[in-house]
């Protein structure tokens, strides 16, 4: 995953100027040094014109700038052609389209972000009348890429995208955003604890809690992606008090997506006819894929799937070893799937959940009615009525086997949760994880 550095110089906008032609030109600005970087050459002399706005042509053809009585208008900390004023009145659709929503990404440089925004900003998330402004958040030395990306977002000409800003300071960058999806943090490296990396990686969580407390939208949906994403969830949470824990989520649809896929495959039927799918517990190989209450056509798996050893042994093997077996294959993570996971995770927060089915999200334990340690980030079933927010099913079975398993999950969360007490204002911070590697194959 994208690196995502807690240093802050800050990014400001491209602007516009004018001659003969409209010019673009970038001006990195750098913490308080005031050192510009000019990506193209300064524009002509500028002289009097008349007032720029831009709109979207009826044929979906790119942006065109068109000229008015008045001055230049642009916008600070934009990018490039979003720092124009859109004509909105030009464009029919426009009318019945919805309130624009701001939606942050870190790690807005890595390969997850490269699949993700272009699903963001073509509608396909939110839906065909969201416009949206996308935040993109990066490190210092990722600088170059975000803008990059940006390019790339402009060359793209999606009707709904209607502004992109880039920056490192996550206090700017998570200015009055409604969505923030925290995928930028530290991959584990050969050798590396897992207690080392959730310190590291924890530290940039709590900054980035604290940021979204501080700037964000009162209520604020934030998706945690970078590992351990349970317990950096937490972190998050606990810095961010004015926020409710609710809003919280830690990306356990990947893991919901790929054991779909394994009974999909030990049935010999498509996707779609599996449903109820929980994923319980961390991501980690102490995760809990659930076939008791997993359906296939409607009927419970254990009568479809007769293989009952399977299900209790090389189901759950196959969930977990999915994204290392794919790095095997041919040498990369899982960032595609990850991203169409992270889409997943939202439209079942922002589309009614289909009646009698469920989800799989990683959420504050607070309240539960499994019987699960409070004060946790852990993967439960859940439902949505597609306002954003969730409540927890309620009639599910829970057995001794299923219930000795997510009391494993359990016990290795309230031991992460001890090794990040200095982020969560729990005191001081004991770390004993055990001998076993619980990292799951293909996120080392």
């Amino acid at each position: 995953m994208a690196m995502s550095d807690l240093s802050t110089p800050k990014t400001t906008s491209p602007f516009l100027r004018s001659s003969s032609q409209l010019r673009l030109s970038s001006k990195l600005h750098l913490s308080n040094q005031f050192r510009h970087l000019h990506l193209l050459p300064p524009p002509l002399h500028a002289t009097s014109i008349s007032k720029i706005s831009c709109s979207v042509s009826q044929n979906n053809q790119a942006p065109v700038a068109v000229q008015e009585n008045g001055s230049v208008k642009t916008k600070k900390e934009c990018y490039g052609v979003f720092c124009l004023t859109y004509d909105l009145k030009a464009e029919e659709e426009t009318k019945s389209w919805k309130k624009m929503i701001n939606i942050a990404v870190s790690g807005a440089a890595g390969m997850i972000s490269n699949h993700l925004l272009f699903k963001l900003a073509s509608g396909s998330v939110f839906g065909p009348d969201q416009p949206i402004a996308l935040k993109l958040l990066g490190s210092e030395r990722s600088i170059q890429a975000l803008e990059g990306v940006a390019m790339e977002l402009e060359d793209s000409l999606f009707p709904l995208l209607r502004e992109v800003d880039i920056g490192t300071d996550p206090y700017e960058v998570f200015q009055d955003v409604d969505w923030a999806l925290l995928i930028g943090a530290k991959p584990r490296g050969p050798g590396m604890e897992r207690a080392a990396l959730l310190d590291i990686n924890g530290q940039i969580f709590a900054e980035q809690g604290k940021a979204l407390n501080a700037v964000a939208s009162p209520n604020v949906k934030v998706l945690v992606v970078g590992n351990p994403c349970n317990t950096n969830a937490l972190i998050c949470l606990k810095n961010a008090p004015n926020i409710p824990a609710k809003n919280f989520h830690a990306l356990t649809r990947l893991d919901e997506n790929r054991a779909k896929c394994q009974l999909a495959l030990k049935a010999g039927v498509f996707y779609d006819k599996v449903s109820n799918m929980t994923i319980w517990g961390n991501h980690s190989t102490t995760q809990v894929p659930d076939f008791l209450n997993a359906r296939i056509n409607g009927r419970p798996v254990k009568e479809v799937i007769t293989d009952h050893k399977w299900l209790e042994e090389g189901f759950t093997e196959s969930v977990q070893k999915r994204g290392g077996l794919l790095i095997q294959k041919w040498g990369r993570s899982s960032a595609a799937s990850t991203a169409v996971s992270i889409v997943d995770a939202i439209k079942s927060l922002v589309t009614p959940t289909p009646e009698g089915d469920w989800f799989s999200t990683g959420v504050y334990t607070n309240g539960n009615p499994y019987g699960i340690a409070e004060d946790l980030v852990f993967s439960m079933p859940c439902r949505s009525k597609g306002d954003g927010d969730y409540e927890l099913v309620k009639d599910v079975e829970i057995d001794d086997y299923l219930r000795k398993r997510i009391a494993k999950s359990e016990a290795e969360l309230l031991a992460e949760k001890k090794c990040v007490a200095h982020l969560t204002g729990d005191g001081i911070a004991f770390c004993d994880l055990g001998p076993v590697d619980t990292m799951l194959p293909g996120e080392v």
